[in-house]
């Protein structure tokens, strides 16, 4: 428990020096550290022995952010110069060229490199980064240095996040009934509606606070929006901790990494997150 709570302060501290930091390239080496250190994970918990798929892939993961947006450098490097180079070169053919350097891969270590290592790479290192990359996105969602983009972020942490923490709590409270007892045993569905509940009363102080100190606030019909989907938003959130927890039941591993002391690895507290961030932006794509 000490560790635990030690390792929630420090990511705590850092969230505070990143959203501090948010309009500078600090954010995007973080979200592209996130990304590598995601991609090495499943590609170890999945026992690739290939070095050319897990030297890549990692690679592939961290730089994939960076080419996410036109203002990822701002303000070291001007957004249309950044632009001209993440242009230069269409990405779907950058993409293609990846992947089939891992076909390449599989055929010179076919002894030891099956088609599921190379499948697991590619969602390892284009799928996962790309999620990562949204954080990117949706901080630029209306413009550079709108504080929409950073509501936004706050919005898919929060009913990933929160939404954990609240099932946790009402699991240990009230739980009773096993939501999923053959993939996690521990997790039931009153701890999911507490999770819910302290998720969506969290999401709702947010964007009151966002509307009370922002230069801009969140239309009402915007924020209907917003505030409606959040509980569907939470419970795909807990989907994806399922999703992790059956890849964790494949892969034979109890967590994904141990970079986190007594929280596993990043994939471990950020698995539904990558879900709830794809569908924040798919929301806000389609009410802005």
């Amino acid at each position: 428990m000490k560790k635990r709570v030690i390792t929630a302060f420090a990511l705590l501290a850092l969230l505070i020096v990143v959203v501090w930091q948010v309009y500078t390239p600090l954010l995007v080496f973080v979200v592209s550290f996130f990304a590598a250190v995601s991609a090495n994970e499943i590609m170890k918990c999945a026992k690739i022995s290939n070095k050319y798929l897990i030297i890549v892939g990692t690679a592939a993961a961290f730089l994939i952010p960076f080419f996410s947006t036109a203002t990822a450098l701002e303000p070291l490097v001007k957004t249309n110069e950044w632009f001209r180079v993440i242009n230069a070169v269409p990405k779907v053919i950058i993409i293609a060229v990846l992947v089939l350097s891992y076909f390449l891969a599989m055929l010179k270590g076919y002894k030891h490199t099956k088609f599921e290592d190379v499948a697991i790479t590619v969602v390892a290192s284009i799928f996962v980064p790309w999620c990562y990359s949204l954080f990117v996105l949706l901080r630029d969602i209306i413009g550079y240095k709108n504080q929409l983009g950073v509501y936004l972020i706050f919005y898919a942490l929060i009913t990933a996040l929160v939404t954990d923490i609240g099932a946790q709590l009402g699991g240990m409270k009230f739980g009773k009934t096993q939501m999923s007892p053959n993939i996690s045993p521990k997790k039931t569905v009153e701890g999911a509606c507490c999770g819910i509940l302290l998720g969506y009363f969290a999401t709702v102080v947010a964007f009151l606070l966002y509307n009370r100190f922002a230069l801009i606030p969140i239309p009402w019909k915007q924020a209907a929006v917003l505030l409606g989907v959040a509980p569907v938003i939470q419970f795909i959130g807990m989907m994806g901790d399922l999703t992790a927890s059956v890849l964790k039941r494949n892969f034979d591993v109890k967590d994904f990494g141990n970079i986190f002391p007594g929280h596993g690895g990043v994939m471990d507290r950020f698995d539904s997150t990558l879900f709830t961030i794809v569908l924040t932006y798919c929301t806000a794509i389609i009410i802005y």
